[in-house]
This record gives structure tokens, C-alpha cells and sequence, in this order.
């Protein structure tokens, strides 16, 4: 099989996984309203940071949608006050793919998920590094400097391990049937196929930090 294939069949995957276009659309008014620029979970789901706007953002490192809203979501996040708590769960919705959760995971534990966050995407969709093999994940961490035997002892550990099987637990929790999508608060769920475009999104995701601001002092 050509990359180019395989590189097709990645992007298809990804793209039936996302919903691109949803069912509802958006507001031609260019309002945000639940049920078009954002959704509400049926069961609010509990928060890990008390009294800070907690951010989820659900992803795959394979998925070309990811990537390209990365630049976009990590602006986003930089700009936003102490007060706001972002973290990251991978998704795996195919048993192979488990190896990208765990090489998230790991870096993740070994201080190392910031600094190399961009370069994994890079190296997947730039580079046409799948990742997806333990020998080739080594490599490639190794080749970005760190010690290549401490990371697999990170990577095979159990904790590593259940975290990324667990995320995939939360996948069911929060109800998520594509990458990338955000969830806010427990209970609001946005991405840039719900909200229209990855701009619009971001602007969904500043009026629902507004929003749950505004409801604790209700």
C-alpha cells in the first residue's frame, strides 16, 4: 500500500469520524444557540478543577482535523486567564490507533506532552510518520532528544496503559462521536464541524467561558 493510500484512508477515517457537516447546521443569523453552535450533554458530567472553567479538548493524533485546529485551539488557550483549566484526552476509536494515546499519555508523565505536542502532528502529517508501532514511536521520541529507554518504560507502564484505555471511557461519558470536539464545564460540547468552522468555534467556546462564568452567580 502507497502513503498516499494510507495517508487517504487516515484522512477518510477521520473525516467520517468528525461529522463534518452537521445535521442541524449553524444559525444563518450568526448567533450561537444551543442545539446549533453547541450542544448540552443530557447528563452533566462531573468537573476535575473546582471553582475554574474546566476545557476538554478530545483528540486523535491521526486526524488532519486535529492538526489543522491545533494552531487555533492553542492560541486560544494561552490567551485565556488562570482561571480556566484545559487538558487533553486522546481518543482511540479503533484498537490500533491505542498506540497514539499512550505516546500522549507518556509524554504527558514525563513533562514532555507540551513541548512535543506540534512535532507529533507534524511528524504524522507532514512527514507521513504514522507512530503507530511501539519501535517506531521510540525512534521518533529519541530522535527528539529524549532518552529512548526511560520513555518506553513510561509508555508500557500500567498507569500509561489504563489512562488511555480510560479515555476511551470518557469517549462514551461525554458522548463524543468525532475529533476534535471541546466540552466545557462538564456539559456544553462544541468543535468546528458542530459550530460551522474552526473561527467559529473558537468564538462558541469564548461565549460559553462567558456563559459559565455568568451561571455560578445566578
Amino acid at each position: 500500500m502507497t502513503t498516499l493510500t494510507k495517508r487517504a484512508i487516515l484522512f477518510i477515517s477521520c473525516l467520517l469520524l468528525a461529522g463534518v457537516v452537521n445535521a442541524q447546521g449553524s444559525t444563518p443569523s450568526g448567533k450561537i444557540e444551543e442545539g446549533f453552535e453547541y450542544r448540552v450533554l443530557p447528563t452533566a458530567q462531573p468537573v476535575e478543577t473546582k471553582g475554574k472553567v474546566e476545557v476538554i479538548e478530545f483528540f486523535w493524533y491521526g486526524c488532519p482535523h486535529c492538526y489543522d485546529f491545533e494552531p487555533d485551539l492553542s492560541a486560544w488557550v494561552k490567551s485565556q486567564p488562570k482561571d480556566v483549566a484545559f487538558r487533553r484526552v486522546p481518543v482511540a476509536f479503533r484498537d490500533d490507533f491505542l498506540p497514539h494515546s499512550q505516546l500522549y499519555y507518556a509524554l504527558l508523565a514525563m513533562g514532555k506532552a507540551d513541548a512535543l505536542n506540534d512535532k507529533v502532528f507534524y511528524a504524522i502529517h507532514k512527514e507521513n510518520k504514522r507512530l503507530l508501532t511501539e519501535n517506531d514511536i521510540a525512534d521518533w521520541v529519541a530522535s527528539q532528544g529524549v532518552d529512548r529507554n526511560a520513555f518506553l518504560t513510561t509508555y508500557r507502564s500500567f498507569a500509561v496503559i489504563s489512562k488511555a484505555r480510560a479515555a476511551n471511557q470518557l469517549v462514551m461519558q461525554y458522548h463524543i462521536d468525532g475529533v476534535p470536539t471541546i466540552v466545557m464545564q462538564g456539559r456544553y460540547l462544541t468543535s468546528p464541524s458542530i459550530a460551522g468552522s474552526k473561527a467559529k468555534a473558537i468564538e462558541v467556546m469564548t461565549f460559553l467561558e462567558d456563559k459559565i462564568r455568568k451561571d455560578r452567580y445566578k
